[in-house]
C-alpha cells in the first residue's frame, strides 16, 4: 500500500479525457433469473466493503457472519445500512433474526489479517452455533449493546436498529435493508489520527464478484473542486 500521484494529475474542467469504453452490452433485467442478476450485481458493483456483524442467538451464543451489501448512511445521527440476503429457501438468515428481536447489533470491520476466518463465518452453519468460537476469533464486551465486539478487528461500530425495509417478495433473492444508528465507534489507537482512520493501519479487505477479495493497493488524493 502506497501513496501516488492521482491519474490525471494535469485534466482541467471540459478537457476530455480517453477511456476504452466503446460497445456496450445491453440486459433486460426482466428476463434473468435470480442467480444471473446476484452474479451482475455482485461483480460490477465493487469493490464493497464488508460488514462482519456480531448478534446474539436466542440461546445467547454469537452469531457472526459477514456482509457487503453495507455501506454508510448519515453522519447526524450516525447511520449504517446492511441488506441481509434471504436464505435459497426463502427463510431468514440468523443475523437478520436476531436483530429484529433484540434491535442491537455490532459492525466490525474486516481487515487483511482476517480474510480466511472471516470467510470461514460464511458457511451455513446450524441456528444456535457459534460462528465465532469454532473459527477461533476473540469476542470482547461492547459498552452500550449487548452483542460483543471482535477483537481482531481494529474498528468496531455497536448498533441500535433505526429501522428494516423489506425489498422484494421475501423469497430467494430478496433482502430485508436493515438501517442501524451507531451509539459507539472503537479504533485501533495506531489507526486514529486527528479525526480520521487511517487506511494503511486499517487494511480493510474488499468484496469482488464470484469468490474474489481484494486489499488496497495505490491510495492518492483528490481535493474537492471549489467553484
Amino acid at each position: 500500500m502506497r501513496r501516488v500521484s492521482p491519474p490525471l494529475p494535469q485534466w482541467k474542467p471540459g478537457v476530455a479525457i480517453d477511456s476504452p469504453v466503446s460497445d456496450m452490452i445491453a440486459l433486460d433485467a426482466s428476463t434473468l433469473d435470480v442467480r444471473e442478476t446476484y452474479k451482475l450485481m455482485t461483480s460490477g458493483v465493487i469493490p464493497r466493503p464488508i460488514a462482519f456483524v456480531s448478534t446474539l442467538n436466542e440461546n445467547g451464543t454469537v452469531n457472526l457472519a459477514p456482509f457487503s451489501y453495507f455501506n454508510a448512511v448519515a453522519s447526524a445521527p450516525p447511520t449504517i445500512m446492511l441488506a441481509v440476503t434471504y436464505k435459497s429457501d426463502g427463510s431468514k438468515k440468523d443475523t437478520l433474526i436476531n436483530i429484529e428481536r433484540s434491535r442491537e447489533f455490532v459492525v466490525n470491520s474486516v481487515s487483511e489479517w482476517m480474510a480466511e476466518p472471516m470467510n470461514h463465518c460464511s458457511a451455513d452453519y446450524p441456528n444456535g452455533v457459534s460462528e465465532l468460537e469454532k473459527v477461533g476469533l476473540c469476542p470482547i464486551p461492547s459498552d452500550v449493546v449487548s452483542p460483543p465486539r471482535v477483537k481482531e478487528s481494529p474498528f468496531h461500530m455497536e448498533c441500535k436498529l433505526h429501522t428494516t425495509v423489506a425489498v422484494g417478495g421475501g423469497g430467494a433473492g430478496s433482502s430485508t435493508i436493515v438501517i442501524g444508528e451507531v451509539v459507539k465507534f472503537h479504533i485501533h489507537k495506531p489507526a486514529y489520527h486527528n479525526g480520521v482512520i487511517i487506511p494503511e493501519e486499517l487494511k480493510p479487505l474488499c468484496r469482488l464478484g464470484g469468490t474474489s477479495y481484494g486489499i488496497l493497493g495505490d491510495l492518492f488524493d483528490l481535493d474537492r473542486p471549489k467553484l
